[in-house]
């Protein structure tokens, strides 16, 4: 009877600490990034409400261009976006990200991916929906519209997300928003790790449309490049 059900405690006591580690985002400091500010042309960001109440701009956190990749170094939880970047319809919006030193600016792993659906973008009422993987085999669904809303929780693991080997390792990971008709769906790695009916999405207190400005979300105190992000039609 106990070697049936060590499997089981041994799974939860990993999916215990798995939600343990991720509970300690909201409540480490954000860091304030030396010579932080928007560096690559056309490109615009805001910080997360709570971090701006704390007193940090969006010069606290970093982004940079290298040729057509993007670094962010954070900071405070951030959005970035290009006003140009404008997907309507059916689309899929996708971009690699390449976490060169995995958890090189905190001690657990923090979340970075795509958003579709920007709209009223830099005020205090943007709203936009965003896919984000972890380096240690999670992803998240998140949004704001614009209080925050999750739908799946802290996140969840995933086989399709890559692992990190240990800390300072790096980590790269494939990141996809597909909206059609009547469903988003978020895709890691070439794998449909979560889909959504867009009624549950396009609603009071969530998004305004599937259709708008799309961008890049990172979470606080983590460091990445980010290439090819493109907008693709059907």
């Amino acid at each position: 009877m106990t070697l049936r059900c060590r499997p089981l405690q041994v799974a939860a006591f990993a999916l215990a600490f798995t939600v343990a580690a991720h509970a300690q985002e909201g409540a480490e400091s954000n860091r304030k990034i030396a010579a932080g500010g928007i560096e690559a042309p056309g490109w615009m960001g805001k910080i997360d409400a709570s971090a701006e109440k704390a007193g940090q701009t969006v010069n606290d956190a970093k982004l940079t261009a290298a040729g057509k990749d993007l670094k962010v170094t954070t900071g405070p939880p951030v959005a970035y976006w290009n006003p140009k970047n404008m997907a309507k319809g059916d689309y899929t919006v996708s971009a690699t990200f390449t976490e060169p030193k995995f958890m090189n600016l905190n001690d657990h792993p923090h979340p970075y991916g795509v958003f579709i659906a920007g709209n009223d973008m830099g005020t205090a009422d943007q709203s936009y929906f965003y896919c984000a993987a972890y380096g240690d085999g999670n992803f998240i669904v998140r949004g704001f519209g614009p209080t925050a809303f999750s739908l799946n929780r802290r996140g969840e693991l995933n086989a399709a997300v890559h692992k990190a080997a240990g800390p300072g390792q790096p980590v790269t990971q494939d990141i996809a928003i597909q909206v059609k008709a009547d469903s988003v769906s978020c895709w890691i790695n070439g794998v449909n790790v979560k889909t959504l009916a867009k009624a549950d999405l396009v609603t009071a207190g969530k998004l305004k449309s599937t259709d708008g400005v799309y961008g890049i979300r990172f979470a606080h105190n983590t460091e990445a490049v980010v290439s090819n992000l493109k907008v693709t039609k059907p």
